[in-house]
């Protein structure tokens, strides 16, 4: 009884409030757990820093999770998990590690001859787990875009700097592309954005329905599952603190803002 006391939480991490979009959809089929939100404000945006510097500050942020009780950790960050998971999952077999990836493998099971653009970071981008995945499942239609800078914009939600970045970096490709891989857990938050200047009939894709699924047949396997009948607690944490974020974070999360 006090192993399950202890172990009571699942922690999910981003370098921002653009993991809300992981946890949507995890709520939806574990509903009854208990979650621990980390947003990594301080040293957000990720996908700009070196390899070195996104492992040292996952495994901090990763201890901190281990250390409120966590039975399980989701890694809700595209860079984060291209070019951390491998380096935690080696250091941490006894916990279950879950990683976001961008959905490129659903492009190949769902809309293969399509021509499709990747947005995504360039962390994740130039990282071996992307382009291994790219290159097992590459359509040949396909365009690889670093969104430099896209992530930090969606963050500080200033819509009008949103709808200039998008016009600037994505606007060329209006009516060319039909798949459009949300690879960063931010850009979901403006998929309606993404869809008004590239034209309405782009097809989404975004990794974190998978996740979910996964998440709860890793935690059925070790029998971790929340044995509660009712809706479990969400706690939300800025490494700045700041009440703004928490503020988004949970508007994004109420109102299903994917």
């Amino acid at each position: 009884m006090q192993e399950e006391v202890e172990k009571e939480n699942i922690g999910i991490f981003d370098s921002g409030i653009g993991g809300v979009t992981v946890l949507r959809e995890i709520i939806k089929i574990l509903p009854n757990e208990n979650y621990i939100y980390y947003s990594d404000s301080k040293n957000n945006p990720y996908g700009d820093k070196k390899k070195e510097e996104i492992i040292e500050r996952c495994e901090e942020i990763f201890r901190f999770l281990l250390e409120r009780n966590c039975k399980a950790i989701v890694i809700a960050c595209n860079t984060a998990s291209a070019v951390a998971s491998s380096y935690l999952r080696e250091k941490n077999k006894n916990i279950p590690i879950i990683a976001i990836e961008p959905a490129y493998k659903m492009v190949y099971d769902y809309s293969y001859d399509k021509e499709t653009l990747v947005m995504a970071t360039k962390g994740t981008i130039e990282s071996e787990k992307f382009n291994l995945l790219y290159h097992k499942y590459d359509n040949h239609k396909t365009t690889l875009l670093e969104c430099i800078g896209l992530a930090d914009v969606i963050e500080e939600g200033n819509e009008e700097k949103i709808k200039n970045y998008l016009e600037k970096n994505i606007g060329q490709y209006k009516g060319k592309v039909e798949n459009v891989v949300l690879g960063c857990t931010h850009y979901p938050l403006i998929e309606k954005e993404i869809g008004q200047v590239l034209g309405g009939n782009v097809k989404f894709f975004n990794g974190a329905s998978r996740l979910s699924v996964h998440l709860k047949d890793v935690l059925e396997e070790s029998n971790l599952i929340s044995k509660k009948q009712k809706q479990g607690k969400i706690e939300f944490i800025d490494s700045l603190g700041k009440k703004e974020k928490e503020e988004r974070f949970y508007k994004f999360l109420e109102e299903g803002k994917l």
